[in-house]
């Protein structure tokens, strides 16, 4: 069934909309709503919108990331890195390598087993394929763990720890993948004798560009506000800087993520109010239902059949490398309690950039860029529906949400009654 535009948009924030409340019902975060009804309106289920009709929405997902992008920043406080910044770089390292490592063994050993290609071989086809897959692995999807912190109002050393290493995250997997990326076209044949600095230095070039634009408009943003005295003028100028930022970073070719992570990083440190923040919190909800019921959208039913097993593979050794990898950085750092044991359940999230860096993979791998997509795509799926049930556990146990901690009221003395 062919759905007009801004029908679809309507369809998905309706529908959202009461997914939610019924997800919040069963005590489960509203996004686990959002997503399931993204996927009840997939063409595999109800097929209410096109497929053609949600990959024309993916302007949505690149407008959406950039809020969630600007938020994730805002939340960056120096203070706050500075206090935690050892157990930060440590566990960011541990997490993403162990499920960079842990993905591609199981992957290059196992999927002989499930994949019959003819004339495949180990160092041309099945290492690549899964060094490629593993790369993938190592991102976290910012948007979950923003939504979730924001519809609990969590505070604490587990917060704090979970929005910085999303934030490094992402860079981590791009600087990954592209390693993987050389390393699987030597092997492959495709391009012999690719250099460090294309493997290396290239990525971690165009992570520093995506930063100084970001910290360009970053600083626009500081100085532009205050022109503006209202709070529809503010909301005007956040929302067109960082769509702005996002416009460039595309033209470009280099990460919107972390350029308007570097605005929101910018303006939190720089301004002293919390308004240029405020007034995106005020539309964060919408973000939030259109860009999760649309990747639920995303949902075949033909690829979770096909590649069933793997998926469940990738799935299991991704949550493995995650869980432990942030446990052995927490204990190198001498995190706190509440931060080495809960840290690893929330990292499961996998999105926005795992998919894109899929799709990289697909345009520079004939042979078995399908797979590595299909086989990045499914476990994404599976994940946004498992995940926000274990980033609100960790929350939860660790006594990070806003229900948990001490009110203002509890905190004052009793008063006396002879008084």
């Amino acid at each position: 069934m062919t759905t007009d535009f801004i029908l679809a948009i309507g369809i998905m924030m309706v529908a959202g909309l009461f997914g939610g409340i019924i997800s919040k019902k069963l005590k489960f975060p509203r996004i686990t709503g959002y997503v399931i009804v993204g996927l009840v309106l997939s063409p595999s289920v109800l097929n209410l919108v096109s497929r053609a009709t949600i990959n024309s929405l993916d302007i949505i997902t690149s407008i959406a990331l950039g809020i969630i992008a600007y938020a994730i920043g805002g939340s960056l406080h120096l203070k706050t890195i500075r206090k935690l910044g050892k157990n930060i770089a440590w566990m960011a390292l541990a997490e993403a390598l162990a499920a960079w490592l842990i993905v591609t063994l199981v992957i290059a050993f196992l999927s002989p087993r499930f994949l019959a290609i003819p004339n495949a071989t180990f160092s041309q086809f099945y290492f690549p394929m899964a060094f490629l897959i593993g790369a993938a692995a190592c991102a976290t999807d910012p948007a979950t763990i923003l939504a979730i912190t924001r519809e609990y109002k969590a505070k604490g050393p587990l917060t704090s720890t979970l929005l910085a290493l999303v934030a490094i995250d992402d860079a981590v997997a791009v600087i990954a993948f592209a390693i993987a990326v050389g390393v699987s076209k030597s092997l492959v044949g495709g391009a012999g004798g690719i250099s460090t600095y294309q493997m290396v230095g290239i990525p971690a070039l165009n992570i520093v560009k995506s930063i100084g634009i970001g910290i360009a408009f970053g600083f626009a943003i500081t100085y532009i506000t205050r022109l503006v005295k209202t709070r529809g003028l503010l909301l005007l100028v956040v929302l067109g800087m960082v769509m702005a930022c996002t416009g460039v970073t595309d033209v470009l070719g280099i990460s919107p993520i972390m350029a308007n992570m570097a605005v929101g990083f910018v303006v939190v440190n720089r301004i002293t109010t919390r308004e240029p923040f405020i007034v995106i919190e005020g539309i964060e909800e919408a973000v939030f239902a259109i860009f999760f019921v649309l990747a639920g959208m995303h949902f075949d039913a033909s690829i979770m059949k096909a590649i069933g097993f793997p998926i469940l593979l990738i799935f299991v050794s991704r949550f493995a490398g995650k869980y432990y990898g942030a446990r052995t950085g927490a204990k190198i750092s001498h995190a706190p309690d509440t931060v080495k044991k809960y840290t690893g359940l929330a990292l499961l999230p996998q999105a926005g950039v795992a998919m894109g860096l899929a799709l990289m993979a697909q345009n520079a791998f004939p042979t078995f860029g399908a797979i590595v997509l299909n086989a990045t795509l499914a476990p994404v799926i599976l994940n946004e529906l498992v995940a926000p049930p274990l980033v609100k556990y960790a929350i939860f146990k660790a006594g990070e949400a806003a229900e948990q901690l001490p009110s203002a009221k509890q905190r004052l003395p009793k008063p006396d009654r002879n008084d």
